[in-house]
């Protein structure tokens, strides 16, 4: 029974290695395919449509207004075999009535009779679209024709208690979602890429990541499988049935990739004081002054950042050469800065080029 059961616990252990031996294989920071890029062709389109949601308590459109919201009524009623002239639409009063825009997003290879998601928006002055109800409305494409039709209970997180009642949270009110709200119509031919060749095309133009995605194509699939083309599009030579091309790119989505280290880039939002940076961002020598602020990067290396703060001549951030950027930013939010200051003195670096990163303003 002992031999067993060390037996058994080998097996186990065996196995076990078996399955985790490839995880830990893995080279690090390696990305899918399917992450990195996208086949050509592939893609989203986006349907919008004009309707009304009808149901609400007192909180729709204000016709007096809002004519387009009237004369939809009448358009509406009239298709239902009630005609109203021009003089009684325009006196109609309906306050439980609220124009809207309905949006949606098609997915590639969607076909008829499936059910996509939809968002309605009131376009009107409508004060909530909460427990209303979408009337069937068509949804258009860019080239006119109606791909979908959406109806359905509109779903509006709105006014509501907070944990243990004590507080009360207000959302947005004017817009909601309709989970499976639209049903396709009609389906978009989207080609499978042309003739024996399928594409593939980076999110983000890197060569670097071109070359290795070309490499890990090649070594899982077969030499001369993926070449190419630029720094964002990669070729690759696909089996002519569909059911295999359809299997050759399952297997190739999900090959791993060694993605190039990106482009150093600080990225800072003025409206909410948010800087994020990466890790290829570096600073040189540099002397900034910004009111009662001054930055002070000296040629030294090594080291911590040196915070002094002068109540006479102001504030003063010296660090030295070599130091992480993330430094200068906690320090200058230390001495109080504000988020336009902490913007105007990378501005300044940028400029001076002591800042090596592409500095990008959102």
């Amino acid at each position: 029974m002992k031999l067993l059961s060390v037996a058994t616990r080998n097996l186990r252990l065996a196995l076990l290695a078996c399955c985790l031996g490839p995880l830990f294989a893995l080279p690090a920071q390696a990305e899918r395919v399917k992450d990195l890029a996208a086949l050509q062709g592939v893609r989203n389109n986006q349907l919008i449509g004009y309707g009304l949601v009808v149901g609400l308590d007192g909180t729709g459109d204000q016709t007096t207004q809002t004519p387009f919201t009237t004369q939809a009524i009448g358009n509406m009623l009239s298709q239902m075999g009630v005609n109203l002239t021009a003089d009684q639409t325009s006196k109609l009063q309906l306050k439980n009535v609220a124009a809207v825009m309905v949006t949606a997003n098609l997915a590639p290879f969607a076909k008829p009779g499936q059910t996509i998601d939809v968002t309605v928006s009131s376009m009107g002055n409508a004060k909530s679209l909460r427990g209303g109800t979408l009337l069937l409305t068509p949804l258009k494409g860019a080239d006119g024709q109606i791909y979908g039709m959406a109806q359905g209970s509109v779903m509006v997180g709105g006014v509501g208690a907070g944990a243990g009642g004590a507080s009360v949270t207000v959302n947005h009110l004017s817009a909601g979602r309709i989970p499976g709200g639209a049903t396709v119509e009609r389906a978009v031919a989207t080609a499978l890429g042309q003739g024996g060749f399928v594409y593939y095309e980076l999110a983000e133009s890197d060569f670097g990541t071109a070359m290795s995605m070309v490499e890990a194509i090649n070594k899982a699939m077969g030499a001369g499988t993926a070449q190419a083309i630029d720094g964002r599009r990669i070729a690759l030579r696909a089996p002519e049935s569909a059911d295999a091309r359809v299997a050759f790119l399952g297997r190739v989505e999900n090959l791993e990739v060694r993605a190039a280290t990106a482009q150093a880039k600080v990225v800072v939002n003025p409206r909410t004081g948010s800087v994020v940076m990466n890790q290829r961002v570096a600073l040189l020598p540099c002397a900034v002054a910004h009111g009662n602020l001054s930055v002070v990067v000296d040629g030294a290396g090594g080291g911590s950042p040196d915070i002094q703060v002068n109540q006479d001549a102001g504030s003063l951030v010296s660090v030295k050469a070599g130091t992480s950027l993330a430094d200068v930013v906690k320090a200058l939010n230390a001495l109080g800065a504000n988020p336009m200051d902490l913007l105007a003195i990378l501005q300044a670096m940028k400029a001076a080029g002591a800042l090596r990163a592409e500095l990008e303003v959102i």
